[in-house]
């Protein structure tokens, strides 16, 4: 049974990323026993480019999200901007930030099981973050949970303001954390480069 804990949602944000850091790992692990596309380069190259304009955008997203919700989670319900049209849209970046960093194996698959592996984690995440909530806020909550989409932006739903308080320090630390994203680029490239020159071996390809 959920409570207004004010300690629950970080109980709740670090047991996913322990979950997330673990899959994510196993996921690695078999990034380093694969080849892409059978060593067509063109292919994995193009893929590769594809997911770091994804990480781009997802970084940009995630900052851009911190300046409407950054410190106010806690304390009221935020429905302007991008939290208009999606209850959780630093997720929805998230998950367009997880398939950039798989991308970078230049493998289609393991782009895709690194967004499954996100939506699920997440998931997770907001069904106890939306009982919290439920709890915390009441009535307003479950008004805003029933004109706002779970993930899924409804555009048709944009609602704005025409001045933001923002608070530099929880935007500076959402844009540290999403910059963490291109930690992929150089991980996978070492990969790679240990696929060369034999120090890990691939047993399949993945497309």
């Amino acid at each position: 049974m959920h409570t207004a804990d004010p300690h629950h949602l970080r109980r709740v944000q670090l047991i996913r990323k322990a979950a997330l850091g673990v899959a994510l790992l196993l996921v690695i692990g078999l990034a380093a026993l694969t080849q892409s596309f059978g060593g067509v380069a063109a292919l994995h190259e193009g893929l590769e480019a594809l997911g770091l304009a994804m990480i781009a955008i997802c970084v940009v997203g995630r900052a851009w999200c911190s300046l409407y919700i950054g410190g106010r989670k806690k304390a009221e319900i935020v429905d302007q901007g991008p939290y208009s049209i999606s209850r959780n849209p630093l997720y929805v970046f998230s998950f367009i930030g997880s398939f950039g960093m798989g991308a970078q194996t230049g493998s289609v698959v393991i782009a895709t099981l690194f967004v499954v592996i996100s939506v699920a984690v997440f998931y997770l995440t907001v069904r106890q973050e939306e009982g919290w909530l439920s709890v915390t806020f009441g009535e307003v909550y479950r008004a805003y949970c029933a004109r706002t989409p779970r993930f899924l932006p409804d555009f048709s739903k944009w609602q704005d303001r025409e001045t933001l308080e923002v608070r530099p320090v929880f935007f500076l630390t959402t844009l540290r954390d999403g910059l963490g994203f291109f930690l992929a680029v150089p991980l996978f490239e070492a990969l790679e480069h240990a696929q060369t020159v034999g120090w890990v071996h691939v047993v399949f390809n993945l497309p």
